[in-house]
C-alpha cells in the first residue's frame, strides 16, 4: 500500500465503520419501531384522566320498602380501551331499613366474587347468601363470623332528587 492510499484511508470513514454504522443504526431504529406500541399500550391507561362516578337513577323511592329489590342498571365506563356502548351493567340490592333510610348493597361477595342473592338458600331466612362456598351476610350486608366472606357486602352512594332514587360510586366497607 502507497503512503499515498495510506494517507486517504486516515482521511475517511473505512468500509468496516460504515457497515457497523449503518447496521447499528438500522437496529436500533427497527428495535424502537417494535418497543414504541408495546411500551405505549402499557403506559396508556396510566395517563388517561378517570371519569368521576355521576349518579343514575334505578327508579322512583316509593317503589322500595323494607324487603329487599334486585335493581339493574348501567353505567357509562372504560375498560382500558373499550367503552361499551350499552354500558356496564350493574347490580344492587335495595331497600328502605327501618329508619326510613335507602341501603344500596353491592351483591358481590368478598371471599371470591360470587354473586349473592337475598334469601338464596330457605335455611337461611332474612340473609343474603353466596352459593359458591355456602358464605352468609346479615340483613345488613355484614359478614356473619364463621362463614368464608372476611368483609361487610360494599355499598353504593345514594341520594334522592325529585322523588327518584339515585346511585353513585361503590362505597367499600371493610368492617362494621
Amino acid at each position: 500500500m502507497s503512503e499515498e492510499e495510506k494517507e486517504r484511508r486516515k482521511k475517511g470513514i473505512s468500509r468496516r465503520k460504515f457497515l457497523t454504522y449503518t447496521l447499528g443504526g438500522t437496529g436500533g431504529f427497527l428495535a424502537s419501531v417494535m418497543l414504541y406500541p408495546m411500551v405505549r399500550f402499557a403506559v396508556d391507561p396510566v395517563t388517561k384522566k378517570g371519569a368521576e362516578a355521576e349518579f343514575v337513577d334505578v327508579g322512583p323511592v316509593d317503589e322500595f320498602n323494607e324487603t329487599y329489590k334486585s335493581v339493574q342498571f348501567s353505567i357509562k365506563q372504560e375498560d382500558g380501551w373499550y367503552t361499551p356502548k350499552e354500558g356496564m351493567k350493574l347490580t344492587a340490592w335495595v331497600r328502605k331499613n327501618p329508619n326510613g333510610e335507602i341501603v344500596a348493597l353491592s351483591p358481590v361477595c368478598k371471599h371470591l366474587g360470587c354473586t349473592v342473592t337475598w334469601e338464596g338458600n330457605p335455611q337461611f331466612k332474612n340473609e343474603f347468601f353466596c352459593p359458591c362456598h355456602f358464605g352468609r351476610y346479615d340483613e345488613n350486608g355484614v359478614n356473619i363470623p364463621g362463614t368464608p366472606p372476611t368483609a361487610p357486602l360494599d355499598m353504593y352512594e345514594t341520594k334522592v332528587e325529585n322523588g327518584r332514587l339515585l346511585l353513585g360510586k361503590i362505597l367499600p366497607r371493610t368492617g362494621v
